[in-house]
């Protein structure tokens, strides 16, 4: 692979990595997980508190594991179905745009994380470095 692509990947992972933590630790620390269960029960999801937790879990730690490449394909699959179902559930009404609730944010974070999937974390990765020592 050429560096150009290896600085691709690894940037595209950080970048998706850190929307996907600032994302979950809000739910966590800023709007909290009240003010999200509120968010989730409001929309008919089911079991909203606990909904609530996955999902903040699912971008805290699907964040991390993207910007270190490890797990890569596994843990931007996960991400990729979080985004679908927030999309799905509770911005897909509201059009395209974020400004109006839309599901252009949930769209783009699910369209990386699906590269991910089919491309995987690239040379510099954990998953890479794992995949060297084991061969």
């Amino acid at each position: 692979m050429s560096t150009i692509k290896e600085v691709a990947f690894v940037l595209a992972r950080i970048l998706l990595g850190i929307i996907l933590i600032a994302h979950g630790w809000d739910k966590f620390a800023i709007t909290g997980l009240e003010g999200i269960s509120g968010y989730f029960a409001s929309l008919g999801i089911p079991a909203a508190g606990f909904a609530a937790v996955v999902a903040a879990l699912v971008e805290i730690i699907g964040g991390i594991l993207i910007i270190a490449g490890a797990f890569t394909r596994i843990a931007a699959a996960v991400v990729f179905v979080d985004m679908l179902l927030a999309a799905l559930l509770a911005h897909i009404a509201n059009g395209v745009f974020v400004m109006n609730n839309g599901w252009e944010l949930t769209g783009a974070i699910g369209a990386g994380a699906l590269l991910l999937v089919a491309a995987g974390a690239g040379a510099w990765s954990v998953d890479a470095a794992l995949a060297k020592n084991k061969a």
